[in-house]
């Protein structure tokens, strides 16, 4: 798939982390978005948000979409020279932030912070650092959501910007809704961070024949709200370009 960002190139910090759940450093340090992946209790509710999400016809919300988010949130703050564990927070908050969907779509945030509590006491994670997760995914929808710290703010960028047709799943071309069409036009996202110029970019290639980009912003400008106020938390500024052109 083409939606992808440079990917997690720095290793997890091994500094000292907030006492805490009585765990000490180098116990934190081990709770990586990899133990996450590996973990059985954290799959299943995955597993279970994506099959209810595919019943009432929404797209993919599983292992692809949940990877994908958690490695560009953490290269957002690599890339833009936060520590090497908050990074770490913001990659395991995106690996994290779609499971409440296993008990409903409404509000599927503060039950997905709920459940990411439960899940990180206990892995044995301070909680400072659950605190700041639970944060983060409480607060990454737009409408309610609020930039709250840097890993949530990673987050809100990661999550709207994995617009792609690997995510829909309707096999009926003539039966796609405005979210399918928009969704399925997309043919390559990139979100890119430079660091040096203080800005992240979101470029999509879209097929308009498929989709005009006026529908992409019927369904997604409160999106782009959200990411612009994202960056700026971070310091940054958010731009979007759309099959070349720059249009925020």
């Amino acid at each position: 798939m083409d939606a992808t960002s440079a990917g997690r190139e720095r290793q997890p910090g091994s500094g000292p982390a907030p006492a805490g759940a009585g765990s000490g450093p180098d116990d934190a340090a081990r709770v990586t978005v990899d133990k996450l992946k590996r973990d059985a209790e954290v799959l299943a509710l995955m597993a279970g948000g994506d099959d209810l999400l595919r019943a009432i016809g929404y797209t993919e919300h599983g292992p692809r979409h949940a990877g994908w988010v958690s490695s560009v949130a953490h290269n957002v703050l690599a890339r833009l020279g936060f520590p090497d564990r908050e990074a770490e927070l913001a990659a395991i908050a995106g690996f994290l932030h779609d499971i409440g969907n296993v008990a409903g779509r409404h509000r599927h945030e503060q039950t997905g912070a709920l459940l990411a509590r439960e899940v990180l006491l206990r892995l044995g994670v301070p909680y400072s650092e659950i605190s700041m997760v639970m944060g983060a995914i409480g607060n990454h929808e737009e409408g309610m959501g609020q930039v709250v710290s840097n890993a949530g703010a990673a987050l809100m960028l990661a999550d709207k910007s994995d617009v792609h047709r690997t995510r829909v799943r309707n096999p009926e071309i003539a039966a796609f809704d405005i979210h399918d069409r928009v969704n399925y036009a997309v043919e390559h996202s990139f979100l890119r961070v430079d660091d040096k110029k203080h800005t992240v970019t979101l470029e999509l290639n879209i097929d308009t024949r498929i989709s005009p980009v006026m529908d992409y912003f019927e369904i997604f400008l409160s999106r782009m709200i959200l990411c612009r106020r994202a960056a700026s938390f971070l310091g940054a500024q958010f731009e979007l370009q759309i099959n070349g052109v720059r249009l925020l």
